[in-house]
């Protein structure tokens, strides 16, 4: 069967229309902007690398422009979004809940981020921990004392670290706020309040399917094996999924030209599939992308899509790094264009360009040092930033930056 053909461009601007990247925002942003934008994400990851900001307000500032990063954490604290494991570690929206319950209902599924031996074995603190919160209220990990071991890793945590983590994972405490990023943990129904696992909780197999329909939504334009990684599904029937949203008309078939096989669009994004048709769309944002964001977090469909091949390298030896230690991918305009590896210096309100490297091909123009320069500084000054320090960049930059700017 024939299905529409798209261009490659269309079908970049039909996935970033999904993930707020299909027109420059104009809007003076605002807290409730926070909240929609991780209505529309989906799932926010959470990650604590700070050599720039970390990474869940660098995915919002790219959507969003300057706002204020503490709006994320009122968010959290007002009960609008909620944390736990998703994709990886996420903010999720409070209306989702019912999603994630019953991983929490069985942790015994959740690996390495829950031990029913440690559980066991720990009983009676875990209870006695849950009946301190109970009476005294929410905790930090920082709130215990123990003795400091010699080696690294998640079992080598203090004990009431891995319980509070422990009683995490199985849905018993959840995140009520964060302090200087550190979470506080309080009773999960002090925290969602109101909610009954009798009535409200889905079964695996409800949940499963409404991720799905979530990941359809939320990537715009899909294939098949691209849905399962969004929340990190196992072992689900995607092609029973694709038939049923087929059916139900939430998606339609395309084929994408120059790509292999078949793609979906989900109907959020027939008006721009309708125009694509026509006479083709493009995205014309230009911006820095977190490394955690969702448009890179699936690495072969970021290649596969923008032909862009990522890795985080902060965890690869300073010698073996092509990139650097936490390099940014730069999206211009529907394209992956390159990455920056950069460094805010808080106290001397400086962002640093460590090195910029440009994917092969990549011709400069006049518009495009306009639109990466606009980029670099929005991005600077939304950090507090009084200057851009430059070292490492492509010779064809180097008369456009020279050595780096002052902001005003």
């Amino acid at each position: 069967m024939s299905h529409p053909v798209i261009s490659l461009v269309s079908a970049r601007t039909l996935h970033l229309s999904a993930q707020n990247f299909y027109k420059p925002r104009i809007k003076k942003p605002s807290a409730d902007d926070v909240v929609q934008a991780i209505r529309t994400m989906g799932l926010l990851q959470i990650d604590t690398i700070s050599v720039v900001a970390r990474s869940p307000y660098l995915v919002l500032f790219s959507r969003l422009g300057n706002y204020s990063p503490h709006w994320l954490e009122d968010a959290l604290s007002a009960g609008k979004v909620f944390e736990y494991w998703a994709h990886e570690a996420c903010f999720i929206p409070s209306e989702d809940y019912g999603l994630l319950r019953h991983r929490m209902l069985n942790p015994q599924k959740m690996g390495w981020k829950f031990s029913q031996a440690w559980f066991d074995e720990h009983q009676n603190d875990i209870q006695a921990l849950l009946a301190h919160i109970a009476e005294k209220g929410p905790v930090r990990s920082a709130d215990f004392s123990a003795e400091k071991k010699p080696n690294s890793g998640w079992w080598d945590w203090k004990p009431h670290k891995k319980h509070l983590e422990t009683l995490f994972t199985s849905g018993q405490l959840m995140v009520a706020e964060r302090r200087n990023f550190h979470r506080v943990y309080d009773l999960a129904e002090r925290v969602m309040p109101g909610w009954d696992d009798a009535t409200q909780a889905l079964t695996q197999e409800a949940a499963e399917f409404q991720m799905l329909r979530r990941s359809a939504q939320c990537l715009g334009l899909f294939k098949a094996e691209w849905l399962a990684d969004y929340y990190r599904l196992k072992r689900v029937d995607t092609k029973k999924v694709i038939a049923n949203l087929l059916a139900d008309e939430e998606i339609t078939p395309v084929e994408v030209d120059g790509l292999e096989g078949v793609f979906y669009v989900h109907q959020q994004q027939w008006p721009l599939l309708q125009q694509a048709l026509d006479s083709g769309i493009t995205s014309t944002v230009t911006t820095l992308l977190s490394p955690f964001d969702p448009v890179v977090w699936d690495r072969k469909r970021a290649s596969t899509l923008f032909n862009f091949e990522y890795r985080i390298e902060c965890y690869t030896p300073e010698a073996k790094r092509q990139y650097g230690y936490f390099s940014l991918p730069i999206l211009q305009r529907g394209e992956l264009i390159g990455r920056v590896d950069a460094k805010m210096h808080r106290k001397e309100k400086i962002l640093e360009v460590k090195s910029l490297h440009l994917e092969p091909g990549t011709r400069i123009t006049s518009r495009r040092v306009q639109d990466i320069t606009g980029a670099v500084n929005r991005f600077a000054l939304w950090q507090g930033a009084e200057q851009v320090s430059v070292l490492k960049i492509p010779d064809v930059l180097e008369g456009y930056w020279n050595s780096g700017w002052q902001l005003s």
